[in-house]
This record gives structure tokens, sequence and C-alpha cells, in this order.
């Protein structure tokens, strides 16, 4: 297909089953999707927990075959951002359904050089201050701190096609593995999408009832010290509406492009904001 022909087929596919105002065709979070999400989660929360307490390794690279760790080392020890798309399959090793719903895995690394973990660590849980480093983030605020647990308020805002804002609330925990070696998630426990956004006017939608762009948000971290920086990897697993029956040959990638670009540019914020 011409790809002028085929972006502006993207853009009318998007335009009449995507950018849809929330008011007119809002989409419902349905209790299979959670039920199917949750699932997902745990089995990905296991493996995780698996690879933590390995002897064979820490980061995921050191869980990978040679040629796939050679390929994001090689990526990331050029200054590149490394994203790949993943996917958790069950215990019989088949896909996880998901009704009404799509579920986005991507797994990315950066590499830091010149930066110790634990001053990394202490920017990271700054989270006061992270509207003014994250594009992503328009406001920001620690709600409480108990320890290495925090809950963080975040307005966020995503852009393509429609631009959305989130009023988003998370629970993080950082954890040290060892000498040179820490683990974080942060699990999304309210994200409301925001009507009429900076505006005298502007409301929340109700919780899973608006234009299902963004459901759930969690994102699985691990940090390294090793060849004079820090690598970093993060999981980001996040739920969001359907694709529209017949349509998936058309939007599907431009949809899997939304988190992996969010993903690729909170990696590359943490860069740039801690030189």
């Amino acid at each position: 297909m011409n790809p002028k022909y085929r972006l502006s087929m993207i853009s009318i596919a998007m335009g009449l089953c995507l950018a849809i105002p929330a008011s007119a065709a809002p989409a419902k979070l349905a209790a299979p999707a959670v039920q199917a999400f949750d699932t997902y989660v745990g089995l990905t929360e296991k493996r995780i927990a698996d690879e933590l307490r390995s002897s064979k390794g820490f980061l995921r690279i050191d869980f990978m075959n040679s040629a796939g760790s050679s390929k994001v080392l090689a990526a990331i020890k050029s200054g590149k951002v490394y994203a790949e798309r993943m996917k958790t399959l069950d215990s019989a090793g088949k896909e996880i359904p998901v009704s009404g719903a799509l579920i986005h895995h991507w797994y990315g690394a950066i590499f830091m050089p010149g930066v110790k973990l634990e001053p990394l660590l202490r920017w990271i849980q700054d989270y006061d201050q992270h509207q003014k480093y994250f594009k992503e983030v328009e406001k920001s605020k620690l709600l409480s701190r108990d320890g290495d647990n925090f809950r963080v308020y975040l307005r966020l805002v995503r852009t393509k096609v429609v631009t959305v804002h989130y009023n988003t609330e998370h629970a993080a925990e950082y954890r040290m593995n060892g000498p040179g070696r820490a683990s974080s998630s942060s699990v999304s426990t309210k994200i409301a999408e925001i009507d009429d956004a900076g505006t005298a006017s502007e409301k929340e939608y109700p919780v899973g009832n608006d234009s299902g762009y963004m459901w759930r948000l969690n994102s699985y971290w691990r940090f390294r010290e090793q060849d004079g920086g820090v690598v970093v990897e993060c999981e980001s697993v996040s739920l969001s509406r359907g694709i529209p029956y017949g349509l998936g040959w058309l939007i599907a990638d431009y949809v899997e492009s939304i988190p992996r670009e969010s993903l690729e540019s909170t990696l590359t914020s943490i860069r740039n904001g801690v030189h």
C-alpha cells in the first residue's frame, strides 16, 4: 500500500473510531477486561519477581539469549533508547484473552553514563518536580511517603491525533536488591480522563467510562550500576479500549505506537533530567 494513502486511511480511521469525544461515544471498562488485565499483571509480576531473586542475573537482558542481550547493549551503549514489545502468556503458553480491551506491554532500556545509582533514585523519587522534566507530566505532587513506598499524583497529557488529559494517582514501591542494584514498581490506583481540560468548566469523566485511551498504567523498573554508569530498564503494562471490529489491520500498529513512544519519552526524560 502506498505510504501516503495508508497514512490518510489511518487518520480517517482514528478520527472516526478513536477521536470521537467521550461524551458522544464513551467506552466502558467492563469486568472481564479488568479480570484479564489483573491476570496478565499477576503473571508478569511473578516472572519479574522470579528474575529479581535469581542467582543467574538481575536485569532482563541477563535472561535473554546472547543475540538478544547483545542487541540491547549495543543500542543503549551507543546512546539510543531500546524498546521492544513483550507478551506474557499463561501457564499453558497461550495468550491471555482480553474482551473489549487491549493490553500493551513494552520493554525499554537506556544507559546513563557517569551516573551513580543512589543519586539517580533520589532524583526519580522527587515527585514534586516531575512536571519540570517529563513531557507527559503537566502537574505532579507527592501525596504521601512511608519509607520506600510513595503515593503520587500526576496530571498526564498524551497527544497523538487527539490530546487527552488525565488526573492520575499511583502507588510506587522501591527496593534495594544488593550493592548497585535496585528495583521499583508503579501501579495506577486512579486514572480519570478530564473533559474541557484547562478551562473553568473542566471535570473528570467517571473512571472507566470515557474515551478509553488509557484505563490502567503499571510500570516495573530495574536499575544496575555497571560500566561507569547505570542501566535502566522498564516494563510498561497498560490497558486501553479495543480496536473497532474490522480495523485491526489498519490501525493496530498505530495504536501500539502510543505506549511505546510514551515509554521512550519517559526514559529519555530521565536521562536528560539527571544530566
